[in-house]
Order: C-alpha cells, then structure tokens, then sequence
C-alpha cells in the first residue's frame, strides 16, 4: 500500500498529541482517524480529515498515557490505506511540593501529590545552591509520594527538582529549601586588651549567619551587634570600656531558621590607677595614699601597705571603684613604707606602686654619758629607739665634731683617746628626729680600753638535688643556671639518667616438610565392561554405579568402592544381568573411587576407575558475634562432617551483593572478619565444597558493635531548667543512641531516652535547677551498644524569690530574708550595696539552706540595695535588688533662742550622717497645736521662725529623716521677747 509516513508529537501539551503524514502520490479523497488505548484496543476518539490535509489534533487525552492511532486513507476507485502508529503523551508534573527539614540540620522531607494521569515514575535531584552540585540522584515507583534526604550539611540551601518521567517524557517542578542551622561550640570570651574582647568559637560551618549580641552587663545596654558570614571563627570587639564586664550571646541561622547559641562574659582588663603617692598625714603615725582614678570601670581597689625595703605586706583594704585616697594609721614610728593600689574587675588586676616614705621617728631616750674612771674615754649610752639607726656626735667647745653612725640595736658607745679633763657634749638622733645633747668630762684617772665587736652575718643557702624537669615543676619557673645546679653528677642539663630497654629478637623458625604417595596398579583388562560410571543422589545420600553390558558370558559383575579419606572399602557382587548399584550410608562430602570387574570363569578384566563426590552436609550453628573491635566479627560453626573446604560468604544485610568471600580449610570452626564498618548489619552464609558440589547453611545475621559518639558535651540551656546535650557523629553506623540522665546524689530513677542515628543533639527537659546530672551516652546497632560516653552537667540554679530588706527598728542593723527557691545550689551570695556611698558594702556566702541573714553595725541613716544570687559551679541566678534605708540619729544640742519678739532661732548639731535632711517643727505651747513645718537639707544645723507673736511660749522638735524613717529631738520650749524689751 501506500505509504503515509505518520508523525506524532504533543508540542508540550500533556493531554493532546499531534498527528501528522504525508499526501500519498496521486493523492486522497480524505482520511478518518481512530484512537484506541494501546493493548486494550478499547477505540477513544475517531476523527476525520478532508484532502490536502496532512495533520490533525487529539485533545483530552490522559497524560503519560500509550495510544495507538490508525490513519486510512481514502484513494481512487474507492481504495483505501491505513497505517498505524504508537505514542505517548507526556506527563503532567506533580501537585503541592514541598521540602521540609521539620527542624533537622542534616535531613530535608520531601513530599508531593501526584499529578493526572500515568507516569513510569518519578527522578528526583536534589543539588546544593551555593556550589550548584548535584548531591542526590534518586529514582523511585510510581506510586511514590515522598523520599527523606539525610546526611545533608546544616544551615546550607539546596534545590530539589522532582521529575515525572513517562516515556522519552518528563515534566519537571522544583523547589527551594534550608536544613536548620547547627549550633557553634566551644564559645569563649577573653580579654585582648583594656578596651578589646576576642570572642571565639568552634563548628561554624552548620549555619549561614551567626549572630553576635554583646551586652554591658553594668548599664544593661547592648554595646555590639554582628552578623558573620558562614566559616567566621573569631572576632575581636572593640573600643570597650576597660574593667567592665560584658556578656556575648550567638545565634545561628539559616533561611527561616533560628537556633539559640551558647553565650559566655568576660571583664575587659582594668586600668591601672596614675599618680600613686604615700605621704605623711596630719596625725602622727599616719601617711596617706593618693591615687588619680583610671578611664573605665573596676570592682573595687585593694590597696595594700608595704613595709620595709623588700615590700613586705603590712594591710590591705578594699575600697569603692570611685574612692582615690586611703589613710592608715597606728604605723610604727620612723619605719619606711610604700603602696601599692590595685584596681580588680572581675578576675583581672591592673596595679601600681607609689615611692617609698617614712613615718616621723622618736627620739632616742635615758641619754647619758658617763667616764666610768678612764680620762681618756666616755662612755655614750641610750634607750631603744624605732629607727633605721643612729647618728651620733661627740664635740668639745670650740673644736670639730666628731660623727659616728651605727646600726639600729645599738644602745651605746665608747668614745676613746679622748683630752683628759675637757668638756664634750653628745649629741644621738635618729633620723629625720630632733637631738637629744648631754654633756659630761673624762676623769684624771687612767684610761681603760673597751671595744665591742659586732659579729658578722652571713647567709646559709641550701640547694636540692633531682632532674631539671622535676627542678622546673617544683620551682614553677624555668631559671637555666638553677636548672643546671639542680642537675645530677653525670647528667647533662635539662636531662635526667635514663635505662635504655631492648626488646629481645625472637628465634628462626624451623620447617618440617611431610610427603604421602599412594602407588595404584591396575590388572590387565582383556574385556573391561564399559560406559562405568558414578552418579550422586542427595536424598538418600548416596552414590549410584552404572555400566554397559557386557559382551559374551558373564558370571557376574565385582563392585569395588573406596575412598582415600576411609580406610574401609565396600565389596558387592551382581548377577551377570544387573548394570547399575546404589550405595547407600555413604559420608558426606567425600571423594569415592569405583572399580567394575567382570568375571567369567577363571577370567576377570576391570574397568577404569569411576569418580564422584557425595554432597557435603550444611554446617550448623552458624554464628555470628562481634569480635574484639567494633570493625571486626567472628563467625563460629560447628562441622557436620565431609567437604574440602568452605566458602564464608559476608554480604551487607541490606543488599544480596558480596562484599567478602574467605575461604577456609576443613577443620576450621571460626573465622575473624576485619576492616568492617563498626554499627553495621550484616549477613554470613558459609558453603561447605565437596568436589563440584556445594552445600549452603542457614544465614547467620550479626552486628558489628558501633563506636561511641565524639565530643560529648552538656551546657544549660539558657532561660530553661534543661541541658542541651550535643555531640559528634562517630565514623560507622548505628541504628541510634541511648541516653541515661542520673540525678548525682539522688536515690531516683535513671531517666533513658532515645535518639534517631543521625541525632548530634537532645535537650532534656523539666530537670531540676541548680542540679548535676550524669549524663550517660551509647551508640546502638542490633543488640549491641558501644562503651559509654558519660559527662557531668549542671543547670542554671533557681533565683531566690520573695525577697525582703526590713529594718527591725534600730539605726545600725537590716534584716534580709528570701525563699528558697526550687532545685538546688551549692551556696548563696548576698551582697549589701550601700546607695549612699556608692560602693559594695559587704559581701557574704550562706549555705543552700539558708533563707535569711541580718547584717549589723550598718551607718545610721543611710539606704542599702541587697542581692541575693544562687550559685551552682559556675552558673549563678540572681534575685532583683531591694533596698531599704537604718534609722537616723536624732540631733543632738538643740538650743533655742529669740534674737526678736517676732522670731524663734533653733540650733542642734549632727551626732552621724543623715541621708535626707531634717524636719523642724514649731508648736504652741498652750495648745501644743503645729504651727510651722520646715523641711531642710542634710547640712542644715539651725532654722529661725519668723511671724511669731511676742512674748509667747513656743514648742520646738527637730527630726533627722531617712527614707520613710526618722528620729526626733524632745520638744523644747521657749519664749518669744517681749516687744517693750525690744523697744528698750
């Protein structure tokens, strides 16, 4: 027939499909076209076309789906053509897509709902937008709807697009997706500098951005924000204020995700104080430290006195932040002292020392000066004075003096080869002292010689003997002259005398060489039956013999059956018409050898000999345990008699492939398998040999045991009575892990939860605060778990609540008391601040149970602000501040008196400091009704009232007030003046 060469394409619709042909030659009255679904033949849609038309469209048509189209065309004469051909429609791509990681760092869910029509399945691509690779290929049924991506990298972007395949076809949707962000690690915040902090941390590749807030933990404001790109590790902040302490917290994101961080503080370091100076104060033994305050912020100063030359510490005093001077009084008379301030914030210090000075000394006392016979000599004597010694002078009138100097100790001295009869005066001081002078003349006698000798002083020194290494972690510094004194006889510096251990060669081995020949002669075989031989039956295991008749007469046949492994040979006869025999009760997995001979009369002739081999029997007891380390197994059976050797087989439980074949001589009952993958499944079939024949045992399925995760750690989680426990994915496999959280200390049960295989992290919740807890972690793979990982974490501690600052009525005492919050703490620390002076007034530490404390000997009439923080290990919670003001002192002294008939003067003074001020309260006396009321400042130590009436008597009270508390004077009454005594 004619030939219409049909063409069929769908021009990217999926429910349509073009037809297209050629005009056949002479061309064609019209075409009629038929649709029918291909194999079924069921017809769908028919058409028709009339002449020089060469295509044609069928629409609604079910995508993805196979057609068959026949095309007839009609010709001249009434003579028709078809022709047939096949297509498919494309497929529809698919409903509602979407790729969820449901919160997970390393998985991305898809899903989606399948589009009209029919597909051969569906291929899905899944590539990681900033590098743009391909990560994940995967092809999957028809029917289905959703596929789980894990092992994906956190806080990373990637595109998944999902394909319906039909045919040469697919159509195509896609999308965009980011798993969440993994936290960082290992936050740390150290001072660089004064004004500088360096902020570092560890697994910064598990999120886009990391966000850094840094708070000024004093004035409770944000100083710094950063955002960092994915891999930023460090960041220095800058131009901070110096000793101030600052808290830096760190978030991770990732597209919409947001995962809290860790958060740490640190103190920048203080400045040291300027201008140090140490000088003497108005009262005697009293000098006085200066200092000139630094930039920034600190605690507190310590402030340390010093004594003598080599600075030996005398006192300490802590003062306020602010404070700039100290005086210490009671020092000892003419002793040399320096300063040293020294600024503290937090666990930083910064100091500085003053120059040395000196205390005014006494002078020496009980001087005399005496002959004692000699008229050549005197003899200078005096009482112990403080000092650093003596200076002494000796002169006749009108002649040199004559000095000497001597140590302190000292208390006399003998003056000789003095002028016999002459007056001299002596004169000792102490330095920077006034002189005391006596006078006295040697008698006409003769002299008498005395010296005192003073013994000379010198310094032991011991020295300690061991090796320069030890000599260093003893001496906490490495000094090279005293690591060489400390250094042995016969050692070299910096080495200690060691023993040099050889391990011993081990000896050759010898070799024993073994040979077995086995001689076999056969007869002559003049008429050898033929076609001999050996087949195998399993069931029963056996073996069968055939052979050919024999020609000519026989008397019968001989069998002969024996193996090399059995001493024992099996003999049968069979009448001359018999060619086959079965041996029965055989062994398995053995080699047997058959010979046939013929007998006939005196005559035999034998055949060759026939082989075959009887199936070995399958092993039993197959078994399959870890082995000594999590990548080795050890398969065990037990032998059930015959066979060569075996075949251990090992496959991942998984799949049907071979990843191992070992082969193992007979005898051999257990095989170490290594290098495997540690948490793995596995599957073992051993196949016993037996020539060409090969018998399978049971499969033994085993695991290998998985290493325990890596970098186990456990922090609070910050705002949350929980501990965020994290750790790192160890090489292998496991089916998941299993968690053991302990309360330490705590008679209750252990907690045990379980995580996912991919799991780096869990928080445990509704724990305890201020509470350690053991955590305890292990990989699980079948049965078997790996060694644990423990680690010790603790939670944030409670604050205490309902706190109170009362003052139980007296000017000097506060009374603070608090709940006990839940959960536990090892200590609190209750700190008083007094607002009046602006400095931390007291510091105390009460045990976990304590829920008061009073404080005593406080300054009357001043406000205090108390705080009262939990503290467990390093984490610590605090109460807000409450503050509350001791009573005032009343004014003392108060006078009254009328400088006119219309005034009223009242004077008073302050016993101590008032806070606020004072209250001045004027009554009449007859009707003790209040007149005036005059509030006034802190420094005011008299009022007058004025618009008095003369001549009347008036009532008088003055109040110190401090907060809502204050402390009166009695009332006073006094008179107005008269107006005649004012006219006069």
């Amino acid at each position: 027939g004619t030939f219409l060469n049909l063409r069929v394409s769908d021009h990217g619709r999926s429910d349509s499909l073009l037809l297209s042909w050629d005009e056949p030659e002479g061309g064609a009255e019209g075409y009629s076209l038929a649709l029918s679904s291909l194999g079924s033949g069921t017809l769908l849609q028919n058409g028709s076309a009339g002449p020089n038309i060469t295509s044609f469209w069928f629409h609604g048509l079910t995508p993805g789906m196979h057609y068959e189209i026949e095309v007839t065309a009609t010709l001249d004469c009434m003579e028709t053509t078809s022709q047939t051909v096949t297509a498919q429609t494309s497929p529809s791509p698919i409903r509602n897509l979407s790729l969820s990681s449901s919160g997970s760092s390393t998985v991305l869910y898809a899903s989606w709902a399948h589009a009209h029509g029919q597909r051969d399945g569906y291929h899905l691509a899944l590539y990681h937008s900033d590098s743009q690779t391909l990560v994940r290929n995967a092809s999957v049924p028809p029917n289905a709807s959703t596929f789980l991506f894990d092992g994906l990298l956190a806080g990373s972007e990637y595109a998944l697009k999902v394909s319906t395949l039909a045919g040469s076809s697919q159509a195509s949707t896609s999308i965009h997706q980011w798993t969440a962000p993994s936290i960082p690690t290992q936050l740390r915040l150290r001072p660089g500098s004064s004004t500088s902090l360096i902020a570092s941390w560890a697994d910064a590749g598990g999120a886009a951005w990391l966000h850094l807030v840094l708070h000024n933990l004093l004035t409770q404001t944000v100083t710094t924000t950063l955002s960092a790109r994915r891999g930023l590790t460090s960041y220095t902040f800058q131009h901070l204020r110096p000793g101030t302490h600052y808290w830096l917290g760190l978030s991770a994101t990732a597209g919409p995700y947001t995962a809290g961080g860790p958060n740490a503080t640190a103190w920048t370091y203080p400045l040291s104080p300027g201008n140090v100076t140490l000088s003497s104060a108005e009262e005697q033994s009293s000098l006085q430290a200066l200092w000139s305050t630094p930039a920034g912020e600190r605690d507190f100063y310590l402030v340390t006195l010093q004594e003598g030359e080599d600075s030996t510490p005398m006192r300490n005093i802590s003062v306020g932040g602010d404070n700039s001077h100290v005086t210490f009084h009671g020092l000892s008379p003419g002793k040399q002292y320096s300063v040293q301030v020294t600024a503290v914030a937090g666990p930083y210090q910064a100091s500085a020392r003053s120059t040395a000075a000196w205390t005014q000394p006494l002078a020496p006392s009980a001087v005399s000066l005496s002959s004692q016979g000699s008229p050549y000599s005197l003899l200078a004597s005096w009482e112990e004075a403080m000092g650093e010694g003596y200076v002494l002078a000796l002169s006749p009138a009108e002649h040199p003096v004559k000095n000497s100097s001597l140590l302190r100790g000292v208390t006399n001295f003998t003056y000789e080869g003095l002028r016999p009869g002459t007056l001299y005066t002596f004169e000792v001081s102490t330095p920077h002292s006034a002189r005391l002078e006596v006078k006295g003349s040697p008698v006409l006698e003769k002299p008498v010689a005395e010296r005192k000798t003073f013994p000379n002083v010198t310094q032991g020194t011991c020295s300690h003997v061991c090796c320069a290494a030890e000599a260093e972690s003893v001496l906490g510094f490495d000094t090279p002259g005293l690591t060489s004194a400390l250094t042995p006889p016969g050692t070299g510096g910096g080495g200690c005398p060691g023993q040099a251990v050889q391990a011993p060669t081990p000896p050759r081995g010898s070799s024993v060489t073994a040979s077995h020949h086995l001689d076999v002669s056969s007869l002559p075989d003049p008429m050898a039956p033929a076609g001999v031989t050996l087949t195998n039956t399993r069931r029963p295991l056996g073996l069968s013999a055939f052979w050919d008749k024999a020609d000519g007469d026989v008397d019968q046949f001989h069998l002969q059956l024996y193996s090399k492994s059995h001493p024992a040979q099996r003999n049968i006869s069979v009448g001359p018409h018999t060619h086959n025999f079965t041996f029965l009760g055989l062994s398995p997995g053995v080699q047997y050898f058959l010979k046939v001979t013929v007998l006939a009369g005196p005559y035999r002739s034998s055949s060759h000999f026939a082989t075959e081999w009887t199936y070995p029997l399958s092993l039993g007891n197959v078994s399959v345990q870890p082995g000594q380390r999590p990548q080795e197994l050890r398969v065990s059976w037990v032998e059930s008699g015959g066979g060569r050797d075996h075949l251990v087989q090992l496959s991942v439980a998984e799949s049907l492939s071979v990843i191992r074949n070992v082969s193992v001589p007979r005898g051999v009952t257990q095989l170490d398998l290594q290098g495997l993958v540690p948490g793995s499944r596995y599957r073992v079939e051993i196949i016993s040999q037996a020539g060409p024949h090969r018998t399978s045992s049971q499969t033994a399925i085993g695991y290998t045991v998985p290493l325990p995760p890596l970098s186990l750690s456990a922090i609070p989680v910050s705002g949350a009575w929980a501990l965020a426990v994290q750790w790192e994915t160890p090489p292998g496999q496991r089916d998941g892990y299993q968690l053991s959280v302990h309360e330490e200390g705590s008679s209750s049960p252990t907690r045990n939860m379980a995580a996912g295989k991919d799991s780096t992290n869990v928080t445990l919740a509704r724990l305890a605060p201020g509470t350690c807890y053991l955590v305890g972690i292990w990989a699980v793979a079948g049965p078997y778990c790996s060694l644990p990982k423990n680690i010790t974490g603790c939670t944030v501690p409670a604050a205490p609540t309902n706190l109170s600052l009362t003052n139980p009525g007296g000017s000097s005492e506060l009374y603070t008391c608090w709940n006990k919050p839940p959960g536990r703490r090892d200590h609190y620390r209750v700190i008083l601040y007094s607002l009046s002076t602006r400095r931390r007034e007291r510091v105390q530490t009460v045990g976990p149970d304590a829920q008061n404390i009073t404080w005593t000997h406080l300054e009357a009439g001043s406000r205090f602000a108390v705080q009262v923080t939990a503290v467990k290990a390093s984490f610590e919670a605090s109460s807000t501040n409450i503050t509350q003001w001791t009573y005032p002192l009343a004014p003392a002294n108060l006078t009254l008196g009328s400088p006119s008939a219309s005034m009223l003067q009242a004077s008073w003074a302050a016993p101590g400091r008032v806070a606020e001020g004072y209250v001045v309260d004027v009554y009449d006396a007859a009707s003790s009704s209040r007149l005036q009321s005059t509030v006034l400042g802190v420094d005011a130590r008299s009022h007058t009232f004025r618009n008095l009436s003369p001549g009347t008597h008036y009532s008088v009270a003055v109040r110190a007030t401090a907060g809502p508390f204050h402390a009166s004077t009695p009332n006073i009454t006094h008179c107005t003046r008269e107006y005649g005594a004012l006219l006069a």
